[in-house]
């Protein structure tokens, strides 16, 4: 009679101990957990974060092809990393710093490498070793840039602007100051929710009809790049351009709150887009002779203006949907005379 495959058992099937199974389950477990670990982290990040960090990781995939190295989608699939090395990285940071990338932009591509360099390693697709020394490339200081920047020719290749445009208190005073006209009207409102209340673009667009509590005179909304609801209080401008919009039955009924665009002034389907609004703010400000305006820079306004009517920070912060203190600095703009406003006594 043949012996059982497992005669060296005594014929049986032996249990595992506790401390093997242990081991099995912990293994199967990880198994389990690589195999989802691109899925689990871009189903918990939002679409804008998503969409940066695709765009950031096409490029680095152009860079590599430049070079001779074909991988896939670095996005979604971890054995796209089987061939990144610490050195190509590395190298892609350079190839940035030589086409004109401006130095934040380089930054913010490295980053997202680093975070997805890390799930490869967690599914099992780079080994540890790999991602430690990637983890180690080092993107650039604020005080480093301005010393690579004066070296090269090209320093600004992006969407975003080296330096917001300044607005004064008179020129906020003209954007909110649009015809009584359907379009003007919806301006008036438009550039009062982002001069006013800080606003991301994104936000704006997205604000519905019934976010509006006129009784309240309030404002209910979502910021999804901190995945938190606010209520601010209406201004008293923007309270007015909202009932001059609701008295002449320009907002719709539901829905979304701006309506789209038509000729000869007047306003079509509800629904303005994030590139429809930037569009309209820079023609606004073009009228009245401040070039190369961005619903962002309205933010900055926002920022300064509240920092120098002596909001406190932590109440800047709040308002202002940041995570960290170190955010609304940035938006603040510096004091001509930097001592200003400091008290002693």
């Amino acid at each position: 009679m043949a012996k059982n495959e497992d005669s060296r058992f005594g014929g049986e099937i032996q249990p595992l101990f506790p401390g093997e199974l242990a081991n099995l389950i912990g293994e199967r477990a990880n198994r389990a957990a690589a195999a989802s670990r691109f899925l689990d982290y871009r189903s918990r990040r939002a679409d804008q974060t998503l969409r940066r960090q695709d765009a950031d990781l096409l490029l680095f995939r152009e860079f590599l092809a430049e070079v001779n190295i074909i991988t896939g989608d670095l996005s979604h699939e971890p054995a796209a990393w089987r061939l990144v090395t610490w050195g190509l990285v590395e190298a892609f940071v350079k190839w940035q710093i030589s086409k004109g990338y401006a130095i934040q932009s380089v930054n913010v591509h490295l980053s997202s490498i680093k975070t997805y360099a890390r799930l490869a390693m967690q599914a099992g697709a780079l080994l540890p070793q790999e991602y430690a020394l990637i983890r180690a490339v080092q993107g650039y200081s604020y005080r480093e840039q301005s010393r690579i920047d004066s070296r090269r020719k090209i320093t600004r290749i992006g969407l975003k602007k080296s330096e917001p445009v300044k607005i004064t208190p008179e020129e906020a005073a003209l954007l909110k100051q649009q015809p009584d006209t359907p379009q003007g009207r919806r301006d008036t409102f438009m550039i009062c929710l982002l001069l006013d209340h800080g606003l991301r673009v994104g936000e704006v667009a997205a604000l519905e009809v019934k976010d509006f509590n006129l009784r309240e005179e309030q404002l209910r909304f979502f910021r999804p790049k901190v995945n938190k609801e606010q209520i601010h209080h209406l201004t008293k401008d923007t309270l007015k351009a909202l009932k001059a919009y609701l008295d002449h039955a320009d907002m719709p009924h539901n829905g979304l709150a701006l309506r789209r665009s038509l000729r000869n002034e007047e306003l079509g389907a509800s629904g303005m887009t994030e590139r429809a609004i930037t569009a309209r703010v820079g023609f606004l400000g073009e009228k009245i002779g401040v070039m190369g305006l961005s619903a962002h820079d309205c933010r900055h306004f926002w920022a300064t203006s509240a920092a120098r009517h002596g909001t406190d920070p932590f109440v800047l912060q709040e308002a202002g949907g940041w995570s960290s203190l170190a955010m609304p600095r940035r938006y603040v703009e510096d004091n001509v005379v930097s001592n200003e406003g400091v008290k002693l006594d």
